[in-house]
């Protein structure tokens, strides 16, 4: 039985309690074990905006929030429309518009609450239901993914890969194998090391915290040779989207002849390639500071693009749940 860290129990991701809805917040951990209290959808979208979740967190947040406003609907005096579920899983998609999984989650809650007069009562229903279902995908991914994991193997990531990656090396680990993880620290939030690096020591793998620029040594070296990320996007061609840092170790990881797979959940079928993508840039002062500290000096310019979008001549195959699929093979099993 596999135990789970913390950040990826549920209860420690997104919960409501009474009048407000707490996400855990993953900026301070693991530091801190704090939740963000949100007490109306607006203030929820904000919260998944400002990165309190990072990883899978925002799909459980947003399917949280539907459960939390058909409460308050319940409570409500006058008869409520089914307009106003429908403005807050359209404030929730804009708050992470590159996160299409969530949103066409929450797109299809709606198509199939949508002329029902009793949709209310639904909604927790129909929410646990997708919690299963992506809970038993996720183990589906991790089976699949540790099949992929040689014993005695090094494997770079980036960013925090949450269930899939966590889980393809917790099986593994169950099957004896020996790993050693690299973990880049994800600038400018330190995912990395805050929270993938935390998770795989809690789960007792072997893992060593680098620099972002220092993926390309490893791999070339020998030290690694495997690179694992989670997609934020993958389109029909086999183009991956993951966090911005991405691109530069599948360079190096093509170059150096060591595979690249990304785990995907649900590749988009509404994109066909990379020219359908709407990019994330976020806030330069993020990148000129770190945990709160500056990093260079006052008025500084800087960019800060959220993602990278890396080629399928890049990617070794994309783990889903259709099995471990090269990208020209996407098209015809997601389409």
């Amino acid at each position: 039985m596999i135990t789970l860290p913390y950040l990826l129990r549920s209860e420690n991701i997104a919960r409501i309690e009474g009048k407000h809805l707490l996400i855990g917040d993953r900026r301070v951990y693991p530091f801190e074990k704090r939740f963000e209290r949100c007490s109306s959808i607006p203030e929820v979208a904000s919260a998944l905006k400002r990165m309190v979740t990072q990883g899978g967190g925002p799909l459980e947040v947003a399917l949280t929030a539907m459960v939390f406003v058909a409460e308050q609907m319940k409570e409500g005096s006058a008869e409520k429309e089914f307009r106003e579920l429908e403005n807050a899983a359209a404030r929730l998609i804009a708050s992470r518009p590159t996160n299409t999984t969530m949103k066409r989650t929450l797109l299809s809650l709606l198509d199939e609450l949508r002329g029902d007069p009793g949709f209310i009562e639904r909604v927790a229903p129909l929410v646990e239901a997708r919690r299963k279902a992506f809970d038993q995908l996720y183990h589906q991914l991790g089976r699949a993914g540790s099949s992929l994991i040689s014993d005695k193997a090094g494997v770079l990531t980036t960013c925090f890969a949450e269930h899939t990656f966590l889980l393809s090396l917790a099986y593994a680990k169950e099957e004896g194998k020996e790993i050693r993880v690299f973990v880049p620290e994800t600038r400018p939030y330190l995912q990395g090391s805050r929270l993938t690096a935390p998770s795989l020591q809690e789960m007792g793998i072997e893992v060593s915290v680098i620099t972002d620029g220092m993926g390309a040594t490893f791999l070339g070296n020998g030290d690694v040779n495997l690179y694992m990320t989670a997609a934020d996007l993958v389109c029909m061609d086999g183009t991956v989207v993951n966090k911005v840092g991405t691109l530069g170790n599948a360079i190096a990881a093509k170059r150096f002849q060591v595979p690249y797979y990304a785990f995907s959940v649900s590749p988009d079928p509404t994109k066909q390639d990379a020219s359908g993508i709407q990019m994330e840039w976020r806030s330069a002062g993020e990148v000129t500071q770190c945990m709160g500290k500056a990093t260079s000096s006052d008025g500084m310019k800087a960019l800060y693009p959220a993602f990278d979008i890396i080629s399928p001549d890049l990617v070794t195959g994309v783990v889903t749940g259709k099995g471990v699929l090269k990208p020209e093979e996407i098209k015809r099993n997601f389409q």
